[in-house]
């Protein structure tokens, strides 16, 4: 699914919202639920560690911690409990495999992250979030950092992920919401909040009227 819509309406704050990231904004209040398996993870009861396990995100900018390539996978399944030497490795290599990095990086791996292009950088993101098996991956204009080539690894990769994971992007390309997302919703700022103007099948919001402001915005027809 896809979230579009201009800018500060509140997409990324809502993507936020989903994996308690908003915790971590001083002064940010949220209020209502978000239902993950009919459980609302704002609950205070929540165990927020493992709901970000399951909850992954990837960021706009690639944001590789400074260490080696191996060191950003392995780092994150230490911090969420992985111990055993060999499911260290497998899992590395699978979540570098899924990525199509693997091929690309595994005769240096303990090289500096930091010396990868954009898109491997980004790709890395997209392992590390991958490494802790989530069930949901929340991007955040995943591929507006990227050049054109760069965007384009990253979008195939996106789309190989479709049917294995549910995935929430937020963009600001309209063509790429239209190439990736089965569903899509159309966010806009009235009264000073954001708001959600339509929501449904992608081809079913971009090729009919219904609802005028939201089919404008998608084609480009702003009155």
């Amino acid at each position: 699914m896809a979230v579009v819509g201009p800018s500060g309406c509140g997409k990324s704050s809502m993507l936020s919202a989903v994996n308690r990231m908003t915790d971590l904004i001083p002064g940010a209040r949220v209020s209502g639920s978000v239902l993950i398996d009919d459980k609302d993870v704002l609950a205070g009861k929540m165990d927020v560690q493992q709901l970000r396990r399951q909850v992954g995100m990837v960021f706009q900018q690639p944001n590789p911690f400074p260490l080696s390539i191996a060191e950003n996978i392995l780092f994150a399944l230490r911090e969420h409990g992985v111990r055993n030497k060999a499911d260290l490795e497998q899992r590395m290599e699978q979540a570098l495999t899924a990525t199509g990095l693997w091929d690309e990086v595994k005769d240096r791996l303990q090289m500096p992250a930091l010396g990868l292009s954009g898109g491997q950088q980004q790709r890395l993101c997209f392992a590390r979030a991958l490494a802790l098996q989530p069930r949901v991956l929340l991007l955040d204009e995943p591929c507006s950092a990227l050049d054109p080539i760069a965007s384009a690894t990253v979008e195939r990769l996106i789309a190989s992920l479709k049917g294995r994971y549910t995935l929430l992007m937020v963009t600001h390309n309209l063509a790429q919401a239209r190439r990736l997302a089965d569903h899509l919703s159309v966010c806009w700022v009235r009264d000073g909040c954001g708001c959600v103007l339509d929501s449904g099948p992608t081809l079913d919001l971009f090729e009919n009227e219904r609802h005028p402001l939201a089919y404008q915005y998608l084609n480009g027809v702003l009155c």
